[in-house]
């Protein structure tokens, strides 16, 4: 098949790869997800049982921050890739580039039953703290804009936006991406409660990849209004869908 390397080069790849995942103490599955790969393949040419192809290689090249290619093993690098905190799942940013991007954000109103609200949300690859982190904007209530970090462990497969300060949390839980690129789930933070006092709640969350040829609706979104209808749809697909449970 066009593309893919002879048997001899393959076998080389596939041995450099498994001694850097043990000098990495990683596993296959997270370098299958940081090279965006999916296991099956990836185990297919470790085994000898399907040659790499060179797309494959340049992926994983990528993903473990090293060449893989040209005759003699090159030097292991002292330094590992640089790679986000553990804490946040200690992803590459090869192999969460996908999630980059601007998303139109939706949730039920905390405080007009049956209206919705839309905001901007823009999730970048931060150099200085080596990890995705997200960023809100075009919120009504812009003093409540949040920012923070991504955690996107490979034991769940969720993606976790968090936000910390003072040692409160607010935390979103969202599924892989479906076909069109879109992440549903659940948020949970702090609302206000009778007598100004903070209560907790939780709400579906459907984050809609922006497109750069439609401008989305922003702010309080209620019945009547021409984006309503298409919102409040996408909410309604994330418990009926499977994409998260309301218990109780």
């Amino acid at each position: 098949m066009q593309g893919d390397l002879d048997s001899r080069s393959s076998e080389e790849i596939a041995t450099t790869v498994r001694e850097e995942l043990a000098r990495l103490r990683r596993s296959r599955q997270w370098l299958a997800d940081a090279a965006g790969l999916s296991i099956s393949t990836l185990e297919k040419a470790l085994s000898g049982r399907r040659p790499f192809t060179l797309a494959t290689v340049v992926r994983l090249e990528e993903a473990l921050g090293r060449p893989l290619r040209g005759g003699a093993a090159p030097r292991l690098s002292s330094e590992p890739p640089i790679l986000a905190p553990a804490e946040l799942g200690a992803y590459a940013r090869a192999g969460v580039s996908w999630l980059e991007g601007d998303y139109l954000t939706l949730r039920p109103s905390f405080n007009n039953p049956g209206a919705i609200y839309a905001y901007r949300l823009l999730i970048e690859w931060n150099t200085d703290c080596h990890c995705l982190t997200f960023q809100e904007s075009a919120r009504l209530d812009a003093a409540f804009t949040q920012a923070g970090r991504v955690s996107f462990p490979h034991l769940s497969g969720h993606i976790y936006l968090v936000t910390q300060e003072s040692g409160q949390y607010r935390v979103a839980i969202l599924g892989r991406p479906t076909i069109s690129g879109e992440l549903n789930g659940i948020l949970t933070t702090l609302i206000v409660g009778e007598g100004s006092q903070l209560v907790p709640a939780a709400t579906p969350l459907a984050l809609v990849p922006c497109r750069q040829d439609i401008e989305p609706e922003f702010g309080l979104i209620e019945p009547g209004h021409v984006a309503y209808e298409d919102y409040r749809a996408r909410l309604g697909r994330i418990v009926a869908g499977g994409f998260a449970r309301l218990i109780g």
